[in-house]
């Protein structure tokens, strides 16, 4: 038996987040809505790293992954650049 690693790639990571369990209105609120209980979520969750990843490569424009707001994600690709 060998544990897999997995990668934003792979759709499993998916499944396995605490999103998936919680909700998307808590991920993508209304203009104007607090992302405080989205970003907890994230604080908690395992896949949090993969889905930043996927969002980074995908340029996911709305909501929160892997703990970051729109505008937080726009900043660390204007930084990393």
């Amino acid at each position: 038996m060998h544990s897999e690693t997995i990668s934003p790639a792979d759709p499993a990571w998916r499944s396995q987040a605490l999103c998936a369990q919680t909700g998307a209105e808590f991920f993508f609120p209304e203009p104007g809505s607090s992302v405080r209980e989205a970003k907890r979520i994230c604080g908690m969750c395992e896949m949090r790293s993969a889905c930043l990843e996927y969002a980074l490569a995908n340029d996911e424009r709305f909501g929160v992954w892997g703990g970051l707001s729109e505008k937080e994600r726009l900043q660390l690709r204007r930084s990393s650049h």
